[in-house]
């Protein structure tokens, strides 16, 4: 990978360049996120208000080191009981496909297993995005099982550590 990245919180600003990824069909291909109406910035300014001071959730901006970019999200949503749900997307399309994704999925589980104590982490990822479920793999998910179009992965504490 030539692009290294750094995660950081997610914070209010951040709406100023996320509420443009979540006007892109292109982004929410394989996900449950369906547009019911255009989303302005103050829109996800407030969404982004209600979010961030949540216990139970860890939201991260993915940025690249060298110019501090925002390129896009990733976090552990309803944690509970030693356990966590993984949500990453790249919202800059031209850093799709750089290894970005599994360099920040490795980040953040690592932040979620010595960090938060987690002992699993699960995600769901659709059966057709090939380049998710393949970045999921490498890292060390592992499939358990599939409803509908969307297979549910998970990963533990141990696994990742035989992995890096």
């Amino acid at each position: 990978m030539t692009t290294e990245i750094y995660l950081r919180p997610l914070a209010l600003k951040d709406a100023e360049v996320s509420y443009r990824w979540r006007n892109d069909p292109e982004v929410w291909l394989y996900t449950k996120f369906m547009l019911k109406q255009p989303i302005t910035a103050e829109i996800e300014k407030q969404w982004l208000l209600n979010k961030l001071d949540l216990t139970n959730e860890k939201r991260f901006a993915i940025c690249v080191k060298n110019t501090n970019e925002y390129i896009g999200n990733i976090q552990l949503l309803d944690i509970a009981n030693e356990t966590a749900e993984f949500h990453l997307f790249i919202g800059e399309k031209k850093y799709w496909g750089k290894g970005i994704g599994y360099h920040a999925s490795l980040m953040l589980l690592k932040y979620a297993f010595y960090n938060l104590n987690l002992k699993n982490v699960f995600l769901e990822v659709h059966a057709e995005n090939l380049a998710a479920y393949s970045i999921y793999k490498k890292v060390g998910f592992q499939p358990v099982s599939q409803q509908s179009d969307f297979i549910k992965m998970v990963i533990n504490a141990s696994v990742l550590a035989t992995i890096h």
